[in-house]
């Protein structure tokens, strides 16, 4: 690894650019930039910036996004955002055509947010657990190629 695959502090980030769902890229290509890490958002912001990002079809940066939230907010939050990290985790597998590890990860995903009261921020979790099971059903069937951005999940209400 040499000097520009580690950030200021020495830890090892890869420099390499990323497309629209977070695969590597070859050095020099132009690729879409990464979330930038460190910004603490409000639950609000947080839902927002996810939101607009799935619609572009860009599931893995909206993961990044919850991942933040996850890592900067309160401990009673954390089992939201995991799950919706999960979830856009798992539509960028069905997207990227690993159904296996798709459909796992938006079961998981569901099952970490099922259950949570009073649709925490406005987010629609009763949809959201539907949509998971619904798309992890037809990505394990083999069904149609994901289209991220077609497939992209409503967080809230519209």
């Amino acid at each position: 690894m040499n000097a520009r695959d580690r950030d200021v502090d020495g830890r090892a980030r890869s420099a390499r650019p990323r497309d629209g769902l977070g695969r590597p890229l070859a050095y020099g290509v132009a690729g879409v930039e990464r979330q930038p890490e460190g910004v603490v958002r409000s639950p609000g912001e947080t839902v927002r910036e996810a939101q607009r990002l799935l619609d572009a079809g860009m599931p893995f940066h909206a993961h990044e996004v919850f991942e933040e939230a996850w890592k900067s907010g309160p401990e009673a939050a954390a089992p939201l955002w995991r799950g919706l990290a999960q979830l856009a985790v798992g539509l960028t597998h069905a997207a990227r055509g690993n159904a296996v590890g798709g459909a796992r990860l938006l079961r998981r995903g569901a099952a970490g947010i099922e259950g949570l009261d009073g649709g925490p921020y406005g987010v629609d979790v009763p949809g959201l657990v539907r949509w998971a099971g619904e798309l992890a059903g037809r990505v394990a069937d083999g069904g149609p190629a994901v289209d991220a951005a077609r497939e992209a999940p409503r967080l809230g209400p519209a």
